[in-house]
């Protein structure tokens, strides 16, 4: 990504605490349609480069999801195991609080909760960030909009493709929020989940894992490559499983050179956010239907909006089902008829709302 282009980013504000030694930085994108919009992470090994690249696919997502919200991410470097968490958002929220709310609205973003976003809106007000607590007036993540909409997006492609949901087979790399719903929304629709990672390996069991007790393994903090229902795998072999639909929903960059080749889905559904460099995704376009991360994990800054009005927890699901299922099918729609890949469709159709809105 080119330092600067004609959409952008048109703030990059690096914070930095002395006291703890914690340092942040908040890419404000474009701000077109509204206030920036995106998550904050808290990664150990966060690059200014790569919360520009996120800051960029929320400007899309957003355009794409047609809510009032410009793109924009945070980043804050921190190892979140180590870290005392409300002290790190604590001076993070300091140190940005001349962006908020006019030109960013923050939001949960990986090892970042409901917790947090309580400690940055009692540090700057509650306009200044979604996903709180619900007591707080908020519609958390915790919910599972995330996964909802990835499931939603999943289930549009299967049937695109032909293929049944009932038994279709899924791998899914992560096994945090957004990891953990999008399994227990697809096994309820039917599919079955073959396997799955977190940081410490690969469960797999090709009969179907029982989801709703790996859940349950997991929240007890073990490692689902330890849950006694399965084949125990590294975390790389879940990359290469034979399955309609391959789910990379943890870190960037995780299909890359190194296994493109050995990729096997008909499918790949992007729950995470840029998990494929560009020029990657678009050789894997030529043998297998890749859903775009900015529209197939849309689900939280859609549910994002829906707490800016103030609407409830079935508003939410309702909405991010409507909005993700009908774009799904117009991104498309508009990559077969045009013999483009998804993304390129994607990204054009975001483009032209975001062009309009800057004229």
């Amino acid at each position: 990504m080119a330092e600067f282009d004609e959409w952008g980013p048109e703030k990059i504000l690096k914070v930095y605490d002395q006291k703890t030694g914690i340092w942040g930085v908040t890419v404000v994108d474009n701000t077109a349609l509204g206030p920036g919009k995106g998550g904050v992470r808290m990664v150990p090994d966060i690059t200014v480069d790569e919360v520009k690249r996120l800051a960029r696919a929320m400007t899309w997502k957003n355009a794409l999801a047609e809510i009032p919200f410009g793109g924009a991410k945070s980043g804050i470097c921190a190892d979140p195991k180590k870290t005392d968490k409300a002290t790190a958002m604590t001076v993070f929220s300091k140190g940005v609080a001349p962006l908020i709310p006019k030109y960013y609205i923050a939001g949960p973003d990986m090892n970042v909760t409901e917790n947090e976003m309580a400690v940055m809106a009692r540090t700057l007000g509650n306009d200044s960030c979604t996903g709180k607590p619900s007591e707080m007036g908020g519609l958390p993540h915790e919910l599972g909009s995330t996964g909802w909409g990835v499931a939603q997006s999943t289930l549009v492609a299967l049937e695109f493709k032909g293929i049944k949901a009932n038994g279709a087979t899924i791998a899914i790399e992560g096994f945090g929020n957004v990891g953990t719903f999008t399994a227990k929304f697809l096994s309820e629709a039917g599919c079955r989940i073959v396997a799955v990672s977190d940081s410490k390996g690969t469960i797999y069991n090709e009969k179907g894992l029982d989801v709703t007790a790996l859940i349950d393994w997991k929240t007890h903090g073990n490692s689902v490559a330890d849950f006694k229902d399965g084949q125990k795998k590294s975390g790389e072999a879940l990359f290469e499983l034979p399955v309609d639909v391959l789910i990379p929903g943890a870190r960037p960059d995780v299909i890359n050179a190194k296994n493109k080749d050995k990729i096997r889905a008909r499918i790949i559904a992007e729950a995470a956010n840029i998990p494929i460099p560009l020029d990657i995704e678009a050789e894997l376009e030529a043998k297998t239907l890749v859903l775009p991360d900015i529209i197939a994990n849309a689900g939280g800054v859609i549910s994002s909006y829906i707490e800016t009005i103030h609407g409830t927890p079935d508003q939410m699901f309702k909405i991010v089902k409507e909005k993700i299922t009908r774009n799904t099918k117009i991104v498309l729609e508009r990559a077969h008829s045009d013999g483009k890949g998804t993304r390129k469709a994607a990204v054009e159709i975001a483009q032209e709302r975001v062009r309009k809105a800057m004229k």
